[in-house]
């Protein structure tokens, strides 16, 4: 559908996209002043109209603070439809299935890492865990476990000895999604698992940083942080696994759409209905890959901590490596808002359960999970939390920057001189920074009005700030 689309003010950092055309449901894209001012996504709000003719969708679609134009939904992007009449869309999850971010935290201080010990640090990991595209994995001693871990994620892995119960209790879902169905997975989608503990190339990274200040003390000490706090994000997916099965299923719901009566607003938002064959066999197939991402994590958690007790002399224990938490930004999820249980699409987007909410880890319950933003390789990232309001958002939150350059854009205006002096004294690990051009700070939204839009609102409350000493990413998109 074509449309003239434009946001009209609906209260502090809310824009409405009102209802017309073949929309069920009107939009809502959060933006504070600085990043209103500066908006030009046509292309994204187009996305979520489309999105907001999707059978069954309920409520409201939701464009998050970092929306950019994706595949069929905008990147920061949430939209959920009727768990009983409404569809399932391989594209509203996108690609990256279970794509998220793990936090790892540790009793260093950040002048316990002299540049030199960065560096050993940083080839240690590496040694360990390859980086870039089409990278395949090191454990080889895990391929004859495939199924086991399709179907138990990373909680399989903990049980097979590849980290702790703490760790299980640390992840969203704790570690794995019940409903996996490993022969709803095609051939070719088998044939790319072999990238367990992989980083990928795009986005994807590994990064040593430390805390750079703490924002909520008493929130900040639940969750095991401080300030001049080492620590270590780690940012991959379900890698060549999940773009196999979100292709298939995108191809086999674009071509089955017209029989189960649906209209599609675009091919990238080609949809079942939940309750169909289709749709159930891709839920069987997405919870695959759900569980592979998180077990990817938890592998390279399990590296992390070789690497650092290898370099620094002492037990991953008594350094203190625990995971702070980790969350999925590529996800549908079956969950209750507004008295209904429906199916929630998340996009690049993560799920920020407030205190109190009864699907929190047993040990946040109190203090809601810890929600993870990253920024961009040379500026700061932010752990935050929920807050009671963030019902309106179906309890979703940006996860991270968001891109104001597309990759070519990127690689064209940065040159290598320009990239170097964006990243300061922050280490990476090409041999050339060109080669990351496309992942400059300066391709990405600002990350602090990012985060500050939803907390100015009390939709979130700020934890911690990060900041990047060390970064790991592999080439190509």
């Amino acid at each position: 559908m074509t449309m003239g689309l434009a946001l009209e003010p609906a209260g502090p950092n809310r824009y409405r996209l009102a209802r017309q055309g073949a929309m069920r449901v009107d939009a809502y894209v959060y933006l504070n002043e600085s990043l209103r001012r500066d908006f030009d996504e046509p292309v994204a709000l187009q996305q979520l109209a489309d999105a907001a003719s999707l059978p069954g969708v309920v409520h409201r679609v939701v464009g998050m603070p970092d929306i950019h134009q994706g595949f069929g939904l905008p990147i920061g992007g949430v939209v959920a439809t009727d768990a009983r009449t409404g569809v399932v869309s391989a594209g509203a999850v996108g690609y990256d299935i279970n794509c998220g971010v793990r936090l790892i935290r540790s009793d260093l201080a950040r002048s316990d890492a002299s540049r030199q010990r960065l560096r050993q640090l940083m080839e240690a990991v590496e040694r360990r865990i390859p980086a870039g595209v089409g990278k395949r994995s090191r454990h080889r001693e895990l391929a004859s476990r495939l199924p086991e871990i399709l179907v138990g994620g990373g909680a399989r892995l903990v049980e097979l000895g590849y980290g702790t119960p703490d760790d299980v209790e640390a992840t969203e879902q704790y570690g794995r999604v019940a409903g996996a169905d490993p022969d709803a997975v095609s051939r070719e989608a088998l044939e790319r698992a072999d990238q367990l503990a992989t980083v990928g190339g795009g986005n994807h990274f590994i990064e040593i940083g430390y805390v750079e200040r703490v924002l909520d003390a008493r929130l900040a000490e639940r969750f095991g942080l401080f300030e001049g706090q080492l620590t270590v994000l780690v940012h991959s997916g379900s890698r060549g696994f999940g773009h196999q099965i979100c292709a298939d299923y995108a191809g086999a719901m674009a071509q089955e759409a017209s029989r189960h009566g649906i209209a599609l607003p675009s091919r990238g938002l080609a949809a079942a209905p939940i309750d169909s064959a289709l749709g159930r066999r891709y839920l069987g197939a997405m919870h695959c890959a759900i569980n592979f991402a998180f077990a990817n994590r938890q592998l390279m958690t399990h590296d992390i901590r070789e690497a650092f007790a290898e370099v620094l002399g002492q037990s991953w224990e008594a350094l203190g490596m625990r995971v702070v938490y980790d969350v999925a930004h590529n996800i549908a999820k079956f969950e209750e808002h507004f008295g209904r249980r429906l199916l929630v699409h998340r996009k690049g987007a993560t799920r920020a359960l407030p205190a109190g909410h009864p699907v929190n880890p047993r040990r946040y319950v109190a203090s809601g999970h810890p929600v993870l933003m990253p920024g961009s390789m040379g500026t700061a990232s932010y752990v935050a939390v929920g807050l009671p309001g963030i019902e309106e958002t179906f309890t979703s939150a940006n996860h991270g920057a968001g891109r104001v350059l597309s990759r070519a854009e990127a690689r064209r205006q940065f040159s290598r001189e320009r990239l170097q002096a964006s990243l300061g004294e922050v280490l990476y690990n090409v041999a050339d920074v060109r080669a990351i051009a496309d992942e400059a700070p300066g391709a990405y939204k600002d990350i602090d009005a990012v985060v500050d839009t939803l907390a100015e609102i009390g939709l979130t409350r700020k934890v911690a700030r990060l900041r990047p000493l060390a970064v790991i990413k592999g080439e190509g998109d």
